[in-house]
């Protein structure tokens, strides 16, 4: 379903990334892992065209995206979950989620429904400001309002930082029911524990080149694992 091809990005004229190449599968659910500063972000805002120093090739389902604005992407079923959340806190649950639809056509009680009913705790609170929301629920919100747009293909970048294990666990459950729907998911993760456990396969970015391709399954028997990921982000 995506390729990337001899992928390079940056900003202001410095490159971060280094002729990278991975590739999803539909239905599957890949890992980006790598150290802060890896340029794992950078790989997410290239495909969803929000950063605009790219080359190399971007392909969605068949056709190549990497000249496209990013509402096009979007529109073509791409979504991004961003880091940080990035909620609009003055705007009601609701409105939040109707956002997230506001380029599409059609009705959207049955996207408001599916949101609602994977996360019961969203629709308690529909009409309260986001930006009264826990660290939770707000994360939550964010996973909502990308589904709004019914993406095919969705973008994860550290959705469960700095939450509490009982959140960590509510999230992923709902993840987990959106796989199993379908749904093709690429997460951008740096807990190995987490990682290894939720994704079938995974790439290593080091200082923006991909280093290791491996599924999860064989890098969760690798003994030394944890020595050969942090010797790789030293070399």
């Amino acid at each position: 379903m995506l390729r990337l091809s001899d992928l390079q990005a940056g900003y202001g004229g410095a490159a971060v990334l280094q002729r990278v190449a991975l590739e999803v599968s539909a239905g599957e659910t890949v890992a980006l892992l790598g150290p802060n500063g890896a340029g794992k972000s950078t790989v997410l805002a290239a495909i969803t065209g929000t950063i605009r120093e790219r080359s190399g090739r971007i392909t969605f389902d068949g056709r190549d995206i990497a000249a496209e604005p990013a509402h096009r992407i979007v529109t073509a079923g791409v979504r991004l979950v961003p880091e940080g959340r990035l909620v609009f806190a003055p705007f009601s649950v609701d409105d939040n989620l109707r956002l997230g639809a506001v380029r599409l056509k059609g009705q959207t009680k049955e996207r408001f429904d599916t949101v609602y009913a994977l996360f019961p705790r969203l629709a308690e609170r529909r009409t309260q400001a986001a930006g009264t929301l826990s660290g939770g629920e707000q994360q939550m919100l964010a996973i909502g309002r990308a589904l709004m747009s019914r993406p095919r293909l969705l973008l994860l970048d550290e959705p469960f930082l700095g939450l509490a294990p009982l959140v960590v666990q509510q999230i992923r459950a709902a993840l987990e029911k959106l796989r199993a729907g379908g749904l093709t998911i690429l997460i951008v993760e740096q807990k190995l524990d987490i990682a290894l456990t939720f994704a079938q396969r995974a790439y290593v970015l080091i200082k923006g080149r991909v280093v290791l391709e491996e599924t999860t399954a064989a890098l969760a028997r690798r003994s030394d694992l944890k020595d050969l990921y942090f010797s790789l982000s030293r070399s």
